[in-house]
């Protein structure tokens, strides 16, 4: 445990130095910028001063990673809010939408992987891998955008892609800064209702297209669970066969438990373009308009908390698959 504690700061301090050295030399000047293309030289210059960007580099490097040893992770050149209090805002929408469609993308992939796996070979399985090979290669922006067209414009079942609520909708107020929880510890049951409605599209474009990935896997894990001697047994002794098929997902849970959880780390910072289609004004939409901005406080704080998310997710991810397979952290 202590190995890995140490690994982890380690590496989250690899983490913040190569991020802040490959903001420090990206080609563009946030002044520049920020002044606009009318601006002189002198208020240009006067800007790089405020902003501290006329320093050395080592210079800012040690003045970042005082203030980060505070827990300050500086402040947005544009908004003029704290990094931290702007990812404590953002942090939260980005969470839930993730967790949401690693969900999905879980029981619905692992349900048509081992469905494939145990109709290989048979149409089932083809339609299956079919579908898989469609989702796969769809881009998950372009999903989204098709998913708006025929659910909301042709057949209006889904909302808008307003953000997290309607335009008419006020939010609750604000605990977790999870719309849905939030209006659920408020006892407002419109709010919720209209909350993961607004839900849907996003969940769904992220969802299907990880939900292919999750039935590779679980197709290739499972049909050698159900091919192992293990089942092969478990049919001789007359067991159903629903019986043998979850001894099989149970063997091979550990390697679909271990999938989950890269995509989960992934998905932070990788799902911003999604994020920007549904308006979700979440983590990846704030870190997206930072780059675009050269907004370079926004940038290094958004690699930083994608890298210790990351980190943290692996930690525990090697524990977890440990519990679930104890010859694994003895190997």
């Amino acid at each position: 445990m202590l190995s890995r504690l140490f690994f982890l700061v380690a590496a989250l301090f690899g983490v913040v130095t190569l991020s802040f050295l490959l903001v420090s030399v990206t080609p563009g000047d946030p002044a520049e910028t920020i002044a606009g293309p009318l601006a002189g030289d002198e208020q240009v210059e006067a800007i790089r001063a405020e902003l501290g960007l006329d320093k050395p580099v080592g210079e800012r490097y040690l003045d970042y990673m005082g203030g980060l040893l505070q827990g300050d992770l500086g402040t947005s050149y544009y908004s003029k809010q704290s990094i931290t209090s702007e990812i404590a805002d953002k942090l939260p929408p980005t969470l839930l939408l993730i967790v949401l469609s690693i969900i999905f993308a879980a029981l619905v992939g692992t349900a048509v992987g081992t469905t494939g796996a145990y109709f290989r070979g048979r149409l089932p399985d083809k339609v299956a891998r079919l579908g898989t090979g469609v989702f796969q290669a769809v881009p998950d922006f372009l999903l989204g955008l098709l998913l708006i067209y025929f659910l909301f414009f042709m057949l209006g079942v889904a909302p808008s892609p307003t953000g997290q609520l309607g335009l008419a909708d006020l939010p609750p107020p604000k605990v977790t800064g999870m719309i849905p929880v939030d209006a659920l510890i408020a006892g407002d049951m419109a709010t919720f209702s209209s909350s993961m409605s607004h839900h849907l599209l996003p969940v769904l474009t992220l969802g299907l297209v990880y939900a292919a990935y999750f039935a590779k896997t679980a197709r290739s894990t499972v049909g050698k669970a159900l091919n192992s001697q293990q089942a092969q047994f478990a049919r001789a002794l007359g067991l159903p066969e629903r019986t043998v098929v979850r001894y099989a997902f149970v063997e091979s849970r550990t390697t679909i438990v271990t999938y989950a959880g890269v995509i989960f780390a992934t998905l932070f910072g990788g799902e911003a373009i999604v994020e920007r289609i549904f308006a979700w004004d979440g983590l990846g939409q704030w870190a997206l308009q930072g780059i675009l901005r050269l907004d370079v406080p926004v940038v290094q704080g958004m690699v930083l908390v994608a890298g210790a998310i990351t980190l943290v997710t692996y930690t525990l991810l090697d524990i977890v698959v440990g519990l679930l397979d104890p010859r694994i952290s003895r190997a």
